[in-house]
């Protein structure tokens, strides 16, 4: 049974800080890239940041990049996405998706709210 679990959303101040972790099971985590997704209330939902199966190369949306960065633990099969200076408009609910020649796998997501 395929599952891709997110954690560490939360409410934080602007110009603050939060670390998603994404646990996926029920597949070969180590073959597969791995997204971060989001969705604003009354928007459609946006790519972030995508890494590639062993890490080495990363993607970043213009809206998020030099703030944002992910990684992965392939042991812990694992993804996180660490979020800094972080600001009203990346409130969201954070999907993490697995993705690859025969996988496309998403999890249900967990909610940052960034407000004073």
């Amino acid at each position: 049974q395929v599952q891709l679990v997110e954690s560490g959303g939360g409410l934080v101040q602007p110009g603050g800080s939060l670390r998603l972790s994404c646990v996926a099971s029920g597949f070969t985590f180590s073959s597969a890239s791995m997204n971060w997704y989001r969705q604003a209330p009354g928007k459609e939902r946006e790519w972030v940041a995508r890494i590639t199966p062993s890490g080495v190369s990363t993607y970043y949306a213009a809206s998020v990049k030099g703030r944002f960065t992910i990684s992965r633990d392939n042991a812990k099969n694992t993804v996180y996405l660490q979020m800094n200076s972080l600001e009203p408009e990346d409130t969201a609910v954070y999907y993490c998706n697995a993705i690859g020649l025969t996988v496309n796998y998403w999890g249900k997501g967990t909610l940052v709210t960034v407000s004073s």
